[in-house]
Formats: structure tokens, C-alpha cells, sequence
């Protein structure tokens, strides 16, 4: 690395410093101006107490007489290069999706790496990733693209950034990394949000669903600090049909997107034709008996299916609900759902309660009539080193747990066999 150390105040080494910034070779420059707070105004020179406060107008009449008066200056600066969206002219190309067998055991951070791969077909598809592409399979997108592919090591700060600007060059840009791993970043992704940037994340190993890596490597707050996010959009698969369907879907979107996606592999639900959309959901199973509507996404929508044939069994017809797109949320599908069964909706997640998939649905059900009753399944303790079941059974978001709350939940209404 190259340093220049110059007076951030000399306007004359100010240019000097950029002009030679290039004459480092292969070498990057870093540009240190030394400089003082308040510079050119001596009552708050490199004085405290100053910062972010507007001066009294007496005092800022000063400041404008010391620092030379009032001056007719107007200059024009170079804007920034024009993006180049299409880099090679090949943006558009045909992307063959990978293609899955229904109950087929496939991890969705598999087909995301699946997907990517398929994506590259675009000239204008990049991916980055923080030093675990072996464990969100963006090394299959590494494999097929090199020339288009971006190691960032253990710096998700960095790679949030360099996300940001390739997008700004007009790139599609997709980063990856464990959803944990993403609150490091969490500052330079709220700022991407604000500069209104267009970059697609992808979070792995989501939930206490992981096993026995442990708490340190469990993201049980990401739905929360994504959905906050301005621009956002959240989606969270189910399957590997979902989840390459979602990866594709991300390619088009504005703002920021964020896939979450999951460890342990799980048995494909969806044919290779159906469809995804932003602010979309699946209803996998309903009747015109249903007393409870049962809500998952990813791994807690394969015990919410468990649960249902449970249920049925016991005479409680049970609606299934895959809400993959947190934010925006289904409205519709979930107002249907509340009216249906009168109110009784039982919302299942892999995420601390704060924030998630179950605060998405209070919000969208807030100001309905009748107001759902919903019970909340999710991971409220700290969670310890198990198995994948274990763990899941620990917090309460297996299928036996989600039975027992359906039970309780449906109560005299299941021996009706009618909503009421």
C-alpha cells in the first residue's frame, strides 16, 4: 500500500495527492489529510462541543467574516461515470433454473448456489462472498464465472461495500455469507438502503436449525434487522424449487433483497413450473373445515405439514400456509385465512419472536374483524449445541409443539367442526 500524508487544509496538496494517485502501480493509495477541526473559524477551532450544531446568527456572521465574506463562487464538478448495466451486451440471456424432483431432500442454500449459477448466463451478474462460498454454494457460481466472481474474505463490511459499488456500475450483484455473519455488516446495508442501492444478499445457516455450530453462528434476528431496512425486500424459501425461483426473482428487484436460506436439506414441495412473486405466499393445504391456519416459512413449514396430517388424524383440519415472502407480506391470502377459521392462526418461526415472521402477520391482521388470536411459536431462550431436532424441539417450532398449540388453540371449535 501507498501513503500520501498531506495538509488536508492546502488546497494546492489536496490536488497534487489526487492527481498522483495513480503513479502507484499495482499498489493501492491511501490518502491521509491531516487536518483541524473548525479550521479558519478561531472561536470553535479544534474546540469540542461543536459538532452537529448550527451556529447562533451572530456567531455566524463572524464565521463568514473571518473565513474571507460572502463570495459569488460557482463551480462545476465531473459527475460520476455513466453505469454500463450491460456490460457485455448479454443482460438478457436465457437462464436455465436448475430443476428438482417433488421429495427430493435438497438444502435451499443449495439451490441458491444452483440458481447464481444458472444467473451467470447474464454477463451482468457478479457475485461476492465472505469466505464460506463452499457453505452458501456460491462456489458453483465461482466454478462456472470466475472472471465474475469476488473473494472478500472475513470482511462482510468490505463486501457490502464493494456490493454497493458494482451495482453503482450497473452490475447485478449478489453477496453471500451465514445470516449471522450479516450483522457485521448491518450498518454499510442500512446506508445502502439510505443511497437507495440495488444489491441482493444471500444469509445461510439461518435459525437454530444449524445444530451443533451453537448460539454464535444462530442469525435468530435477521428477518427483524432486514425487514427494517429501507427498499427492503425478505423473502425466506421453503425448497429448492422456491428458493432458485426467489434467487431469479432477486435478479429484478430494486432496493435491497435479502434470501434467507437454510442449512439441513428438506424434501422439495413445489413443481419446477409453479411461480413466486414479492408479496406472495402458498396455501399447501386448506378445506372448507379448517379451524386453524397453521403459518411457516423454510424449515418450520415442513413441521407446520407435519403437524397438519398430526392434526387431521385427530380431527382438526388444519390450513397450511408457506409465507416465503415476509416482506412485502400476502395480505389477502392472510386475511382469508383469519376470516376462515375465525381468527384462530398459529404462526410458526426459526427467529426470535422480536421482529419476524410473526410480527409481519400482527401488523398486516392489526385492524381486522375479527382480529385473529395468534399464537406465536418461536425460539425465545438462548439456544445451546444439539441436533437439528433437539434444538428445534428446545425452542418449541417442532411439529409435536406446533400440535399441542393447535390443540389448544382450535379448542371447542375442533369438536364443532366449524370456525365460530
Amino acid at each position: 500500500c501507498r501513503a500520501v500524508v498531506i495538509d488536508g487544509h492546502d488546497l494546492q496538496q489536496i490536488d497534487e495527492a489526487l492527481s498522483s494517485a495513480g503513479d502507484g502501480g499495482d499498489r493501492p493509495t491511501v490518502i491521509i489529510a491531516r487536518t483541524i477541526k473548525g479550521k479558519g473559524f478561531s472561536e470553535v477551532e479544534n474546540r469540542d462541543g461543536w459538532h452537529g450544531k448550527p451556529f447562533p446568527e451572530d456567531m455566524a456572521q463572524r464565521a463568514i467574516k473571518e473565513l474571507g465574506g460572502v463570495r459569488d463562487l460557482h463551480i462545476s464538478v465531473a459527475g460520476p461515470a455513466a453505469a454500463q448495466p450491460n456490460p457485455n451486451g448479454q443482460a438478457s440471456a436465457t437462464v436455465q433454473l436448475p430443476r428438482y424432483e417433488r421429495g427430493d431432500k435438497v438444502a435451499t442454500r443449495r439451490a441458491y448456489g444452483d440458481a447464481l449459477r444458472a444467473l451467470g448466463s447474464r454477463d451482468d451478474v457478479v457475485a461476492v462472498d465472505g469466505e464460506v462460498s463452499n457453505s452458501t454454494y456460491a462456489d458453483l457460481f465461482k466454478e462456472a464465472h470466475p472472471d465474475r466472481y469476488f473473494e472478500m474474505f472475513i470482511a462482510e463490511q468490505q463486501m457490502v461495500a464493494t456490493a454497493v459499488g458494482l451495482a453503482a456500475r450497473g452490475y447485478t450483484v449478489f453477496a453471500s455469507t451465514f445470516a449471522a455473519f450479516f450483522s457485521r455488516a448491518y450498518d454499510f446495508i442500512r446506508m445502502a438502503g439510505v443511497s437507495q442501492a440495488r444489491i441482493h444478499l444471500s444469509g445461510s445457516h439461518a435459525g437454530c436449525e444449524i445444530g451443533a455450530d451453537g448460539p454464535s453462528q444462530m442469525a435468530l434476528e435477521d428477518i427483524a434487522a432486514m425487514r427494517a431496512v429501507h427498499t427492503s425486500t425478505v423473502l425466506y424459501p421453503s425448497d429448492a424449487v422456491s428458493a432458485a425461483k426467489l434467487v431469479e426473482l432477486m435478479a429484478s428487484l430494486d432496493g435491497i433483497s435479502y434470501l434467507r436460506t437454510t442449512r439441513g436439506a428438506y424434501p422439495v414441495l413445489y413443481g419446477n413450473d409453479e411461480t413466486f412473486s414479492a408479496g406472495g405466499s402458498k396455501v399447501l393445504r386448506q378445506s372448507a373445515d379448517d379451524v386453524v391456519a397453521l403459518i411457516g416459512a423454510g424449515v418450520t413449514l415442513h413441521a407446520c405439514l407435519d403437524a397438519a396430517e398430526q392434526l387431521a388424524s385427530r380431527g382438526i383440519q388444519a390450513r397450511v400456509i408457506d409465507c416465503y415472502s415476509v416482506k412485502p407480506i400476502d395480505v389477502a391470502t392472510l386475511q382469508a385465512a383469519n376470516r376462515d377459521t375465525g381468527g384462530r392462526l398459529l404462526v410458526v418461526e426459526d427467529h426470535y419472536p422480536q421482529g419476524g415472521i410473526g410480527a409481519a402477520v400482527m401488523e398486516a391482521l392489526s385492524l381486522e374483524d375479527p382480529p385473529p388470536r395468534v399464537c406465536h411459536l418461536a425460539v425465545r431462550d438462548l439456544p445451546t449445541s444439539g441436533s437439528p431436532a433437539e434444538l428445534m424441539a428446545a425452542a418449541g417450532i417442532d411439529a409435536a409443539a406446533i400440535v399441542a398449540a393447535a390443540q389448544k388453540l382450535a379448542g371447542a371449535a375442533a369438536l364443532n367442526g366449524a370456525p365460530s
